[in-house]
């Protein structure tokens, strides 16, 4: 009895692990290769499959994803004699499991040594610096070269990149000196074309600036020259009426000898006038001056005290004028004053006269002798000729000789 249950459950347990070795699933992107009796037999897909138990043997799943494997560094000769390391990432997918499992007993490993030959091919064939700058084409160069080989494995490698690339210790320094002095050299040339173009503006600034101050100069030289020509016009005009008004003055006014020499004897104090003056000298028309004053006394002095002050000769009319417009009219009214001011003067010359005559001639208001008498001694007194007193063939007219010399009244300086 307790044998058949032994039986009967061994029997059980038996199909059960049976059933289990038979039944398997396949995962997603997964392939399974069977071996019946020690040969292949089959490619299992993803899903759930059945396989004779004790008679099929399933091999461990294969992944057919993309992998990415990163070698180590691997020290690579360059055609200029440098050993650098070079890092390198692969990136492969298997597409064929069988050949895959049949074909090569460790893909990773292949590929890996694969890679290393071939970077050193081809980077034997390159310097340093077509290293450093052309990791695309060793990239593309890598990847071909790979393809094929791997091909027959049921690999294909989709992309190999360096990931990096250590030059020696010494190549580094001399690296980064010589990007310094290029840097530097860089900078200097941009200063140098910063410098030259801030120059360039700034001339350009300057000229602009002088261009402009220059045209306001002209301008302002135009404004000023314009301004300064009429204001000449303008003053040369006023003078012109000026003298205009002053010579119609004068020329209505008919002034004779007499009256410009008491004129020019009144402006003697006031050229002497000033605390400045310490010298003071008398013009040679003093004597003229003086001469004709006395010639007009002497006139007076010869005609009697009778005779009363000499009139001045009657002004000539003047020419008839236009009417005048406002400025004329006001020109003619300081033609009016000055007429005023120069009758004003005659009078006052008149009496200086008659003041000169009466005492030059004390005889002719109450001394009771005749102004003919006194006139006639006084030419005798004069005369060296005839010292006695007068000349014994006297002139038949009373009136003074005009070339003789008529002494200057007391009063006269």
């Amino acid at each position: 009895m307790d044998v058949g249950l032994i039986i009967f459950g061994l029997i059980i347990l038996f199909v059960v692990v049976s059933v289990l070795r038979s039944v398997r699933i396949v995962p997603q992107a997964r392939a399974g290769i069977v071996e019946r009796l020690g040969r292949y037999s089959k490619t299992l897909d993803a899903g759930l499959k059945v396989v004779i138990p004790y008679v099929d043997r399933v091999r461990p799943l294969i992944d057919l994803r993309e992998q990415v494997v990163s070698f180590p560094p691997q020290p690579v000769i360059t055609e200029d004699n440098l050993v650098v390391s070079i890092d390198t990432v692969l990136y492969f997918q298997v597409t064929d499991p069988k050949a895959a499992t049949y074909e090569i007993a460790n893909y990773i490993q292949a590929i890996e040594q694969l890679t290393v030959t071939t970077l050193r091919n081809v980077i034997g064939g390159l310097d340093l610096e077509q290293t450093l700058t052309s990791r695309e084409e060793i990239n593309r160069a890598l990847r071909v070269v790979l393809d094929e080989a791997t091909g027959k494995w049921g690999i294909r490698v989709n992309r190999v990149e360096l990931k990096a690339i250590d030059p020696p210790a010494s190549i580094q320094d001399s690296m980064e000196k010589q990007m310094r002095a290029d840097r530097d050299k860089r900078a200097t040339v941009l200063t140098a074309e910063g410098f030259r173009q801030s120059a360039i503006l700034t001339a350009e600034g300057e000229k602009q600036s002088a261009i402009l101050r220059a045209q306001g100069d002209r301008e302002a030289v135009v404004l000023r020259a314009q301004a300064d020509r009429e204001s000449q016009i303008l003053r040369a005009e006023g003078e012109a009426q000026a003298i205009d008004t002053v010579f119609s003055a004068i020329h209505a006014g008919a002034p004779d000898q007499a009256l410009l020499s008491y004129q020019y004897l009144q402006m003697l104090p006031q050229i002497a006038q000033g605390d400045a003056n310490k010298v003071w000298i008398v013009p040679s028309e003093l004597g003229k001056a003086l001469e004709g004053l006395g010639s007009v006394v002497g006139q007076l002095a010869g005609s009697g005290g009778d005779a009363g002050p000499p009139r001045l000769p009657p002004a000539r009319p003047a020419p008839p004028r236009p009417r005048p417009s406002t400025d004329e009219r006001d020109t003619r009214a300081d033609r009016v004053d000055a007429k005023t001011a120069e009758q004003q003067a005659e009078a006052a010359v008149q009496q200086a006269i008659a003041e000169a005559q009466t005492a030059a001639l004390p005889g002719s208001t109450g001394g009771g002798r005749p102004a003919t008498s006194d006139a006639a001694a006084v030419q005798g007194e004069s005369d060296p000729a005839h010292p006695g007193g007068g000349d014994p063939n006297p002139a038949p007219s009373s009136q003074p000789q005009p070339n003789q010399p008529t002494p200057p009244a007391p009063g006269q300086a």
